[in-house]
């Protein structure tokens, strides 16, 4: 992780500031901004796609994943597998887990949860 963070850090990328037009009749020219989270993922859609990023997981017997198991206690998986497997996940699901959470992330059932709870998991 030490690493990944190393190589996010010396990363630059443009940014371009967004202009929005004001609603005329809000009060003092303020914006309302809105948002929908209705395509936010279901339980059940994150639980198969995390299941099927670890079985896809080279190192993995696939009859063995379940949304119970442990990356190492039950698979065999080592600390780098570990990190391996949270990477593959962040990039399902289209977002960054920062360090210090994705090393708590040791099985299905807290990567099920944690990406759940994420309010961008595309």
């Amino acid at each position: 992780m030490a690493l990944r963070a190393a190589v996010l850090h010396h990363i630059r990328v443009p940014v371009q500031t967004l202009r929005l037009k004001t609603n005329p009749c809000a009060p003092s020219g303020s914006v309302r901004l809105m948002s929908s989270h209705d395509d936010h993922l279901t339980k059940e859609e994150v639980v198969d796609r995390v299941v099927s990023v670890v079985k896809s997981f080279p190192k993995v017997d696939p009859s063995r994943v379940t949304p119970e198991v442990h990356f190492q206690k039950d698979l065999g998986l080592d600390s780098l597998d570990n990190v391996e497997i949270v990477m593959a996940l962040e990039e399902e699901f289209k977002l960054e887990i920062p360090d210090k959470e994705a090393d708590k992330i040791d099985s299905c059932n807290l990567a099920i949860e944690y990406i759940h709870n994420h309010p961008l998991a595309s």
